[in-house]
């Protein structure tokens, strides 16, 4: 069995969007890049994937430069290419190209000794159901707060 081990989430991604369908992809990267993961000095938060010519890239993601690195350093936010099936691409393409869905990175982890990207096929939130998710929290808190105070 793989083990898991959970580096970055983008927590904005599930209050921006409804998260339809998740799927797995490898990531491209350098030497330095892996050792900066293992570190945990990775930024999702304004990250998005991109098809291009049958390959998916993710954008905007944020991989801070390794200390020991110096000239085997690469740009924090270069675009990295993902690693996915093609018959999967093709699928996501045609789905994100007609129906107005994204493609978002939820989660980065490591699998074993390899990275790996959890890719969420997402549809935008509109700001009442923003606001809706909101109350709904406030709600379930309030009642486990109660439940607390009627315990004691």
């Amino acid at each position: 069995m793989a083990s898991l081990k959970t580096i970055a989430q983008n927590k904005k991604a599930h209050h921006d969007y409804f998260i339809e369908e998740s799927y797995e992809a490898g990531i491209e990267l350098f030497g330095t890049e892996v050792k900066s993961i293992r570190q945990g000095r990775v930024n999702l938060k304004d990250s998005w994937c991109s098809i291009v010519a049958g390959e998916i890239f993710v954008n905007g993601m944020h991989i801070s430069p390794y200390e020991q690195g110096n000239i085997f350093n690469r740009d924090p936010m270069r675009v990295r290419k993902l690693l996915m099936h093609k018959k999967e691409i093709n699928r996501l393409y045609g789905i994100v190209k007609q129906t107005g869905y994204s493609l978002i990175p939820i989660s980065l982890y490591f699998k074993d000794s390899r990275v790996k990207m959890q890719i969420g096929l997402c549809k935008g939130k509109k700001l009442y159901d923003k606001r809706e998710d909101m109350a709904k929290r406030a709600a379930k808190r309030d009642i486990e707060r109660a439940v607390k105070q009627q315990n004691r």
